[in-house]
């Protein structure tokens, strides 16, 4: 089995959130992808965050009805910091058949990468995809790091021991780094929790349920 591991603090989940996990789930035929909302992610202000119990219940409302997509409350469940690195020693330990893990980041996300927690050891255990953004007007390629790998990537990829391998990146534990061109939505959860702030319509830009979630609580 073929597990994509997609966190984040989700706040809130939109659609450019979930179709990114989409391409990337198709990509790389993926059987489920989990999606881990963050209780305290390290590298987000905590303010700015809604209570992780609410961005859970958000993520639950936004994937239901795709049978590939499950929700993980692992890191909201767990005291303190949330750090990748334990995620994914969770998800080796408990799951049944030593599935194959992918876990899944932004392209922002893996500029940073090096400053993660045992971000050695981390790219060492699973296999990491990183999703990029296309440009107007360009199709998505899919597996295809050519069209997806920025200078800034290469050298990240550099750092951490990936060789190029045909379409994909390789490193001396045989797991491999993938760069998946995915769909630009001109979407942010920034941009949605400021017109929610100036009492704005934010219809459109995430699931309807997700929608009426925030206003039901109040959120942002």
């Amino acid at each position: 089995m073929r597990i994509g591991l997609f966190g984040g603090s989700f706040n809130p989940i939109h659609f450019g959130h979930l179709r990114a996990a989409e391409e990337v789930r198709e990509a790389l035929n993926l059987d489920l992808v989990y999606f881990i909302p963050a209780a305290m992610p390290p590298h987000k202000p905590e303010g700015k965050l809604a209570p992780a119990d609410h961005r859970l219940q958000m993520v639950r409302v936004a994937t239901k009805g795709n049978r590939h997509f499950m929700v993980a409350d692992i890191e909201v469940r767990r005291a303190g910091r949330s750090f990748t690195i334990d995620t994914v020693q969770y998800f080796r330990s408990t799951m049944r058949g030593q599935p194959e893990m992918f876990l899944m980041m932004g392209a922002d996300q893996f500029a940073e990468f090096d400053t993660w927690k045992d971000c050695e050891e981390l790219s060492r255990l699973c296999n990491i995809v990183v999703h990029t953004r296309l440009r107007a007007g360009e199709e998505p390629s899919g597996h295809d790091a050519e069209a997806a790998v920025s200078q800034a990537s290469l050298a990240m990829a550099n750092r951490f021991g990936y060789i190029k391998r045909d379409k994909q990146y390789v490193n001396t534990s045989d797991h491999t780094l993938d760069f998946i061109a995915t769909t630009y939505f001109p979407i942010s959860a920034t941009l949605i929790r400021r017109k929610v702030a100036a009492h704005e319509s934010i219809l459109y830009l995430l699931p309807y349920d997700v929608s009426d979630y925030i206003q039901r609580h109040g959120l942002y």
